[in-house]
């Protein structure tokens, strides 16, 4: 039986860059393995659901082969399969985060200096209910 720690493989199946990053993930609570909160040194079993956090997304994945080296992103496609709920679910959150930011006003420029402060006040003023 091939034994790997689950920063060992997820940096493996190029989820984060470095092995460190994983373990920073793992240790922050970004990483459950099986629905719980795990450590880095948690061995990674074959079937395994892992869900984890990368920057705005949340990725669930099954565990379909095991490794401790990193190798091609093509060939790290092969150790994990996303589920079906995770793949619609983010496409949603996409949408909808792109429908969010056709609704935000996005101003030509930068607001000068004079401008800055007006807001700075505007701000504070609502704040402080006048």
């Amino acid at each position: 039986m091939y034994l790997v720690r689950l920063d060992k493989w997820l940096w493996a199946a190029r989820f984060y860059k470095t092995r460190s990053i994983a373990r920073d993930m793992i240790d922050g609570g970004k990483v459950h393995y099986n629905g719980q909160r795990a450590k880095p040194s948690k061995i990674v079993e074959v079937g395994a659901m892992i869900t984890l956090r990368q920057g705005n997304e949340q990725k669930t994945i099954r565990v379909l082969a095991i490794s401790d080296q990193r190798r091609t992103a093509r060939e790290a496609e092969y150790l994990y399969q996303e589920t079906l709920e995770s793949i619609t679910k983010r496409e949603n959150i996409a949408q909808a985060r792109k429908l969010n930011a056709l609704t935000m006003p996005h101003p030509d420029r930068r607001p000068d200096k004079k401008e800055r402060r007006t807001l700075i006040k505007f701000k504070y003023d609502r704040q402080q209910g006048n």
